[in-house]
């Protein structure tokens, strides 16, 4: 019994986090809505959108001496949600906590649209976050960029410091394997 005590004891205890510096203040001021948006369009869920906030604002404040943020926090905050989104799709997917059908991302006007082609966006939304969760990390966050977040190629070519080639090449292969990967889960070849 003690055993299971000692390992309750060291699971639940974390040290005291350091306060957060005025540039962290900041910086979480000026780009929370962007990092809650990106997770939210790769999660489809507001709960799950808050926690990679809070995910990506702790391990920041956590290592707020080590990382230097100072070139453009927007694309490493991007990249970090990205990643944290993935993360914690691919986890619930291992797990299989939640069914995918409960991460629907509400429609824009969707009320207006009859029960049968609610439940196709909603098909069409969970075979695009299956397809997306097979990508690389990286394919995702150009992949999001561009068809969720709607950026241009410069512009995201510009954000993550690459050619417009190499975006261009990127989203050419992950569009591909998305489209696989869609086929596949509808049961086409």
């Amino acid at each position: 019994m003690a055993n299971e005590e000692d390992t309750l004891l060291a699971a639940t205890h974390t040290d005291p986090l350091p306060p957060p510096s005025a540039e962290l203040e900041s910086i979480f001021r000026e780009h929370h809505p962007k990092v809650f948006g990106t997770a939210y369009r790769i999660t489809g869920n507001a709960q799950d959108a808050e926690d990679v906030l809070q995910t990506v604002f702790l391990r920041l404040l956590r290592r707020q001496d080590e990382i230097d943020l100072s070139p453009g926090p927007a694309s490493y905050l991007r990249r970090a949600a990205v990643n944290a989104a993935l993360d914690l799709m691919r986890a619930r997917a291992r797990a299989q906590s939640i069914s995918l059908d409960e991460l629907e991302v509400p429609l824009q006007g969707g009320n207006h649209l009859s029960p049968d082609r609610r439940q196709e966006d909603r098909e069409i939304r969970r075979f695009l976050r299956q397809a997306i969760l097979s990508l690389t990390p990286r394919s995702a966050e150009i992949f999001s960029m561009r068809f969720l977040e709607e950026m241009t190629n410069r512009e995201i070519a510009k954000a993550l410091g690459i050619s417009q080639a190499a975006v261009g090449v990127a989203l050419h292969r992950a569009r591909s394997q998305v489209k696989k990967q869609i086929r596949s889960f509808a049961g086409g070849n």
